[in-house]
């Protein structure tokens, strides 16, 4: 069992050791690996509209679906790909999102092809390093922020679907290009020390 003693961000819930895990471990940690950042829009895109645990407690059933986040491999997926997709009960079945993991994994290559890599593209907008935030409480951490915006609109411009602000915070935030852990967190003076960053 995870120390339940440790002053963690209010959105966890202590019951399930896999998601105080996630955010302990994971959460908040800069994440410099393309794979890994592709693994993140595709996950967070399946969570529109849902909750996070939804998403989390499937996460190994889509990573075997989706051949371990591979976008070389999802890049090319076929109707008879999407349509074992959609009879697969291990992950969210939704029709769109398949489509869009199928056209992400495409556009995510392209960036790949123009930046050298999608860290290099992604990272930029952050200048390489961490944007450091300050929140007393959850209440006061954005839902999406001007960086967001911008993001966002870049991404669609380079073809990305389900990236609005919101989604692409979250993958900010998830993937480290912020630290949004409250200030009692934890985590957020661990991450503030060992990655460094933008104060904000």
């Amino acid at each position: 069992m995870e120390n339940t003693n440790l002053t963690r961000c209010a959105w966890v819930p202590l019951d399930d050791a896999l998601y105080v895990d996630y955010h302990d471990r994971e959460w908040g940690v800069p994440v410099y690996d393309d794979r890994k950042l592709f693994e993140f829009l595709i996950l967070e895109a399946f969570q529109a509209g849902l909750s996070w645990r939804t998403v989390l407690h499937k996460r190994e059933n889509f990573r075997k679906a989706f051949d371990g986040f591979d976008p070389q491999k999802v890049a090319f997926y076929d109707d008879a790909k999407v349509n074992e997709l959609m009879n697969n009960a291990g992950i969210i079945r939704n029709r769109l999102k398949i489509l869009a993991a199928i056209n992400n994994a495409r556009a995510f290559l392209k960036i790949q092809e123009k930046y050298g890599s999608f860290k290099d593209y992604i990272w930029r907008f952050t200048d390489g390093k961490p944007i450091v935030n300050h929140w007393k409480s959850d209440d006061e951490v954005p839902a999406r922020t001007e960086l967001s915006d911008i993001m966002s609109k870049d991404l669609k411009q380079h073809g990305f679907k389900f990236v609005g602000s919101t989604i692409v915070y979250a993958h900010a935030q998830a993937t480290g290009m912020v630290n949004d852990h409250i200030t009692s967190c934890f985590r957020h003076d661990e991450l503030a020390k060992q990655f460094g960053g933008h104060e904000e």
